[in-house]
């Protein structure tokens, strides 16, 4: 029998044996319970990197663990296959977009295979399938028809190199997070969902997410952004309109001087026309456009604002206070303007300073006396109402409910919750997405398609521009179509595709019924195997990916299609992979083989010799060069000994080091174990002898008892670590602490009693090793004599009479120094384990005829016996 594990031949041999067999394909089974395990789907990129080897592996494991525990698993894989990365390479490389998904799909595919996951591939999907996007387009018009989607003209986010739209959510300190090109606020007709309808539901129920992460709960709930305060309503000098603004300090409306707008703001624009200040406003507009527009961003740049020609009405004091567009004021939140009170924020202070504003103090604290003039800084905290008409000498707290029940009274004010989140818009005007089933007619307007004539399908033949503009608009075959309402020929098709979360917002329910052709999905289907139970991927999705999740099972759930809220009941969000920089002087950074250790341990560049600088550890990136490529993994190791690593080297929601002697270390556990177990295999006769079944107290051999206590604890601890926390590194520590105990046993000398335990303690290596390094496990399982697959096994108990012993390990010191270790029975008392150690040999050797001065005895898992001299 080979003497090494040898993965080249085992892995394809088992793989082919899963794929023939169907092992992993699943059915609805109401007589079981479900189980539905999801990692993130990949972009196909067209080659996995090892986060995806770590994140998928940690799935794995969970899922072949909960079949052999007896549940119904479904465990599904499929392609996130829209959106400008596909689109932006297949620029690059000359080709379309089509054409590189595709066969990026099944390269990933096939590497997936390699690395032996148990994925139901009956169940793929890709979403940019028109069998897929076809429902998508259902649901939009559903969406529609309820007012949940709608389009509006809008100051949006552009990024100029990716030429299209981007969500708020999709901006990283005022940057494209595709790209990092920094981005602008350009003027376009949009489509939004109406995400703020569910705002404070969403709100809500992250406190009722226990099977989340705090931090992912906490951005969304800071991504939300609730806060309580007053809506006031400023009017418009000389026209019959009102400016709204929202405040968390209704209090100081009194010494609100001036009003500030956001450029974005409608209203900056239509009172600015006409008058002296047009040119000088439209200036400061372009100019803002294109500065970083977030609450970072804007703190970059100095204070600048310019008056647009207009004045509106203070409720309070019935004062004309002056309309500014300002720098530092968002769109994106409360109402896109602020009733600037410069005595009570910063901002507006040194604002007030710059351009020679009023400056009026309305809060002080108890006992001092502000003078406007002389401050030199805004007062922001609480205390007494002064220069507040009748309000004066209330403590502001009470003031803020007063005063918004006395502006309500006189129709200028209201309480009010304001939330941070935006509208989601999804209009792209990229090529590679869903397009949105709309058709513009100069007659009709907006025309929703017919549902019989969905799926819309996206012209798979169309040449993609050089800059990376959707080539939709002039693809008169796509674009001119006939108004189906009135039946004008010169109507056009609505060429702007959908966000690529959109896809991602639902594909988990498509999974539970992916052919169903006459929904979104089998409502059976989604009944039986919906929400997933444990979803696992990267934190950096937490107000994107799983935000819009949740919204879109809240629309779902409107619309009566389901009867749930939340997608995802737990969530497991793992580390990174990380591994050291390496840089050479003249060749910058580089992969690691490009790098060789000298004999003195030192690296050198293979290109030029030069010295390399090791750099800190960092997340696995192509630009630093610090990747380990999968399919060297594979070819090397295999995949076992991969997972393995993976596995090990860290818990899964820390970060993980890459770590070469620790794959080395993995591959000789691995080959330990096969040695372990071709010896077992060789020495006893398996037809003979039974592995032992019985009570720990039945046994005769203490050494016996001893182990087959430690094969009980193993069980307990490794079930307790997959089940509860996920923390695999140490189940297998723990399984390495039992291979290495049954290493201390002489199979050759062993009795029929110890060879029985030793046959129940590996095949209970194997069923525990199993989720972890299948392949390996499979090949063992059916080496000792079995038929069929090991997944076909159910999960080990462990006895509960056989997880402590009878016995205790005692340690005995002299003078601090360990010098001898023995077992004895746990009733023995205190004076009687003296006694043992003083007659031990080891310990009459150190003592001689030396006086004692003390033994003590400590008494806990093990007895500790310090005798001094």
């Amino acid at each position: 029998m080979e003497e090494r594990y040898n993965p080249g031949d085992v892995e394809p041999k088992w793989q082919e044996y899963w794929d023939k067999n169907e092992t992993f394909k699943v059915t609805q089974d109401p007589s079981k319970e479900k189980y539905y395990l999801l990692e993130m789907f990949p972009y196909p990129s067209g080659k996995i990197h090892i986060g995806h080897v770590r994140n998928y592996t940690i799935g794995d494991v969970v899922v072949r663990y909960k079949r052999m525990k007896g549940f119904n698993v479904i465990h599904p894989m499929g392609w996130d296959a829209f959106g400008m990365p596909a689109e932006n390479a297949a620029i690059d490389n000359n080709t379309h977009p089509a054409a590189w998904t595709y066969e990026n799909i099944r390269a990933m595919r096939v590497q997936l295979k390699k690395m032996g996951f148990s994925y139901d591939w009956d169940r793929e999907i890709a979403t940019c399938r028109p069998e897929y996007y076809r429902w998508e387009q259902w649901l939009f018009l559903k969406m529609l028809e309820k007012g949940m989607a709608y389009r509006k003209e809008s100051f949006v986010n552009w990024c100029e190199k990716c030429q299209t739209v981007l969500a708020n959510e999709q901006v990283e300190q005022d940057k494209c997070w595709r790209c990092s090109q920094v981005v602008q606020q350009k003027k376009l007709w949009q489509w939004f969902f109406k995400i703020t309808d569910y705002a404070e539901d969403l709100l809500v129920h992250c406190d009722q997410l226990p099977g989340w992460p705090d931090k992912v709960t906490v951005m969304q709930k800071n991504w939300i952004g609730k806060s309580i305060g007053s809506e006031l309503k400023f009017k418009i000098d000389g026209i019959n309109e009102d400016l709204e603004v929202f405040t968390t300090r209704p209090d100081t409306v009194f010494g609100a001087t001036f009003m500030c707008l956001a450029p974005e703001h409608p209203l900056v624009e239509t009172l600015s026309r006409g008058t002296d200040q047009q040119a000088a406003v439209d200036a400061f507009v372009k100019k803002v456009s294109s500065q970083e527009r977030s609450a970072d961003g804007i703190e970059k740049y100095e204070k600048e604002g310019v008056f647009i020609g207009a004045h509106c009405i203070n409720p309070a004091t019935g004062e004309k206070i002056p309309i500014y567009t300002a720098n530092f004021v968002l769109m994106g939140y409360g109402t896109g303007a602020i009733m600037s009170v410069p005595a009570g924020d910063q901002r507006d202070f040194d604002f007030a300073r710059k351009y020679g504003l009023d400056i009026r103090v309305v809060v002080q604290p108890e006992g001092e006396n502000f003078d406007s003039a002389t401050m030199t800084e805004a007062y922001t905290g609480g205390g007494v109402m002064v220069n507040s008409g009748q309000f004066d000498g209330l403590d502001s707290r009470e003031a803020m409910e007063v005063m918004t029940d006395w502006l309500e009274e006189k129709g200028r004010g209201k309480k009010a919750i304001s939330y941070r989140l935006r509208d989601w818009g999804i209009s792209r005007q990229r090529y590679w997405g869903t397009p949105i089933p709309v058709i513009h007619c100069p007659s009709c307007g907006v025309v929703p398609v017919p549902e019989q004539d969905l799926p819309i399908q996206l012209p798979e033949d169309a040449n993609l521009l050089a800059k990376g503009g959707s080539p939709l608009p002039g693809l008169d075959y796509f674009s001119k179509v006939t108004c189906p309402s009135c039946g004008r020929e010169d109507a056009k098709r609505d060429t702007d595709t959908m966000d690529t979360f959109v896809e991602s917002s639902w594909y988990y329910l498509r999974y539970c019924s992916p052919r169903y052709d006459k929904g979104m999905f089998d409502p059976a289907a989604v009944k039986y195997w919906a929400p997933v139970d444990q979803y696992i991927g990267g934190v950096e999705h937490a107000v994107l990916h799983l935000l819009y999740s949740r919204y879109f099972m809240r629309v779902l759930n409107t619309l009566g299609l389901i009867d749930f809220k939340e997608p995802f009941t737990r969530l497991l969000t793992q580390g990174m992979v990380c591994k050291e920089t390496m840089t050479c002087p003249e060749h910058g950074f580089l992969f690691p083989d490009e790098a060789k250790k000298q004999a003195d341990d030192t690296l050198v560049c293979t290109r030029c010799n030069s010295e390399v600088t090791v750099g800190r550890v960092i997340k696995m990136s192509k630009s630093k060069k610090n990747v380990v490529d999968p399919n060297e993994l594979l070819e090397r190791y295999g995949a076992d000994v991969t997972r393995l690593f993976c596995l090990f080297a860290a818990p899964p929601e820390r970060d993980l080091e890459w770590n070469e002697d620790g794959v080395e270390g993995s591959n000789r556990f691995v080959n330990r174990v096969w040695r372990l177990a071709i010896d077992c295999m060789d020495k006893i006769d398996t037809t003979a002898i039974e592995p032992f079944d019985g009570a720990a107290s039945d046994l005769k051999s203490a050494a016996a008892k001893a182990l087959y206590i430690k094969a009980n604890q193993t069980i307990k601890k490794v079930t307790e670590d997959i089940d509860k926390s996920f923390h695999f590194n140490t189940a297998i520590s723990a399984v390495m602490e039992l291979v290495n105990t049954m290493y201390t046993i002489e199979i050759d000398k062993a009795d029929v009693e110890m060879r029985s335990i030793l046959l129940f303690s590996l095949e209970n290596i194997l069923l525990l090793l199993s989720p972890i390094i299948p392949h390996f496990c499979e090949e063992l399982f059916e080496k000792m004599g079995n038929t069929g697959s090991i997944l076909e096994q159910s999960w080990p108990d462990y006895r509960k009479d056989s997880l402590t012993t009878d016995e205790v390990l005692v340690v005995v010191q002299v003078n601090g120094k360990l010098r001898a270790k023995f077992t004895i029975g746990t009733d023995l008392d205190e004076a009687g384990i003296k006694a043992l150690a003083l007659a031990d040999e080891r310990i009459k050797k150190y003592i001689q005829e030396k006086p004692l001065k003390k033994i003590i005895v400590i008494q806990k898992k093990q007895t500790l016996v310090n005798i001094v001299v």
